[in-house]
């Protein structure tokens, strides 16, 4: 469980590996699930060959993956609970037996309260993701002002204020054309 949120909570890939040795007995096995479950969800941009999603040429996605496979992640309250938290607090036991807590701070710059909240919409929680290669990206579940919850997605930007600026600009825009088709 500590180690779950570890991964959606502050990207630590150490403890994807772990997950994956422990739920299918090795990294490889654990991607074949990944790949077999992208094509269950009709994610046909998607080829997995890592947990952790560090780089490799044949490790890739679209936006629109990213999407379908948020959207099923979405449908299980305990991983909306999880991308939910500003932060967690964690007992770790080392190899020695001693044990200590940490305090794990959300990687989401809105849960961190780092950047200004998008107006008209209310972020329920989200992942963050950043590689040299696939730049700063991020997808997030959001709630309309009349409560229907909504994907968004920002993948390559340059930087993490691009990131977010990004993000506000599409969040603020969707809100935008809400009013508007309400209208």
């Amino acid at each position: 469980n500590d180690m779950l949120k570890a991964v959606c909570v502050v990207s630590a890939n150490d403890c994807a590996v772990a997950l994956a040795e422990a739920v299918a007995g090795s990294e490889d096995a654990f991607v074949e699930m990944m790949n077999k479950k992208a094509a269950e969800l009709m994610a046909t941009g998607t080829h997995f060959v890592n947990p952790s999603g560090l780089h490799d040429d044949d490790h890739y996605t679209t936006a629109y993956d990213i999407y379908l496979i948020f959207n099923e992640c979405v449908k299980n309250k305990d991983f909306v609970d999880i991308i939910d938290k500003k932060d967690y607090k964690a007992e770790i036991t080392g190899a020695d037996g001693t044990k200590r807590e940490v305090t794990w701070e959300a990687s989401n710059y809105y849960a961190q309260g780092t950047v200004e909240l998008p107006e008209h919409a209310k972020i329920i929680g989200g992942k963050t993701g950043t590689t040299k290669k696939a730049g700063n990206c991020l997808v997030l579940l959001n709630e309309s002002q009349d409560g229907k919850p909504y994907i968004s997605i920002v993948m390559g930007a340059k930087s993490k204020d691009l990131l977010y600026q990004d993000m506000t600009t599409l969040i603020q825009g969707i809100a935008l054309a809400e009013n508007q088709a309400e209208s």
